[in-house]
């Protein structure tokens, strides 16, 4: 249930808060300059709206139908912006995280992130922890990769994401600023009541063949643990086609942008699993309306240890941002 109140005193706004909390029932407020918005989670249907409604400080009240509350943009019409480090992402703010799939070694994260970061690149991308098909693919170099990863953060100042594969892991993540939840454990519900627990910023990756409700429920699970700093990644689907890797779900970014106030971004390398095609889906993703990017980029792809295919080199990644950062000031986004 939603209610508007015609004041966003917040003395006001607590006592009425704390009267619906004292009835059990967990309350998300809005605040805005002229009123404020109090999200009801609970069992609603025994509240009589009437009831609501006859109260001075009570402008209008509705039933949320959607199984999500946290994450619907009802319950918050402000865009959330995350900030990490200094660095915005969300409410006109936008972001490329790019670099490595798999860290490799010091020298080819560090030149890396340098290369990325002249180019206008905000945040370090690599895989420490990679889940791979085949058991006998490389899949990273777990916590030395961490170590080098934060090397190149120390070099370039870049913050950095990278993706955590288990619980056991969370310890190694303590100087990690963006935590990744991958497609694969996007329905890992064990995984995203806990991680809801920390303070950090989540990036949570689509399913390969989710639902864009069953998305939302996933951030659900986080926000509900208390941690209100999500941002989606649109990284394509599984579809009947086989031209691609995956299937980009372009029309994704702007439906998610009515129902959610999070931060959407978009990943055309595992979402083409082309790099002819990087650059097409990235200023698509833009013209939808995605607050950033997620870009793989390698010095050298043909012999990277993990989806060569994929990845660009700098140059190249270069070549794409002097593109987004035209489309960025179009669309009147902060770059």
């Amino acid at each position: 249930m939603i209610i508007v109140c015609k004041s966003s005193k917040e003395e006001e706004i607590k006592k009425l808060t704390d009267n619906f909390e004292a009835q059990g029932f967990r309350t998300h407020v809005s605040l805005g300059t002229q009123s404020a918005i109090i999200g009801l989670i609970g069992d609603t249907s025994k509240i009589d709206m009437e009831d609501v409604m006859a109260l001075d400080l009570v402008e209008n009240v509705q039933r949320v139908s959607a199984p999500y509350k946290l994450v619907n943009r009802k319950f918050h019409p402000e865009d959330t912006v995350i900030d990490v480090n200094g660095v915005k992402i969300g409410g006109g703010n936008f972001a490329v995280m790019a670099g490595p799939c798999s860290i490799e070694s010091e020298e080819q994260i560090v030149g890396c992130a340098k290369a990325v970061k002249a180019s206008g690149a905000k945040f370090l991308r690599g895989g420490a922890f990679k889940p791979r098909t085949s058991p006998y693919a490389f899949r990273g170099l777990k916590a030395k990769g961490l170590e080098l990863l934060l090397l190149a953060k120390k070099e370039t100042g870049l913050p950095i994401v990278t993706e955590l594969m288990s619980l056991d892991h969370l310890d190694l993540f303590n100087d990690v600023d963006v935590i990744q939840i991958g497609a694969r454990n996007m329905q890992n519900f064990e995984m995203l009541a806990e991680i809801g627990k920390c303070n950090k910023p989540i990036l949570l990756k689509r399913g390969l063949a989710n639902t864009i409700e069953e998305w939302l429920m996933s951030a659900e699970y986080i926000m509900s643990g208390g941690n209100e700093n999500v941002i989606l990644c649109e990284r394509g689907i599984r579809t009947f086609e086989t031209a691609t890797r995956n299937t980009f779900d372009v029309s994704a970014i702007p439906v998610l942008h009515s129902l959610t106030h999070l931060p959407v971004i978009a990943d055309p390398s595992h979402a083409s699993g082309k790099s002819s095609l990087i650059k097409p889906l990235a200023k698509s993703a833009v013209a939808a309306g995605a607050d950033g990017l997620m870009i793989e980029v390698h010095p050298e792809p043909s012999k990277a240890l993990c989806d060569g295919a994929q990845s660009i080199t700098p140059a190249a990644f270069d070549d794409v941002m002097k593109d987004v950062s035209k489309l960025c000031e179009f669309e009147g986004m902060t770059f």
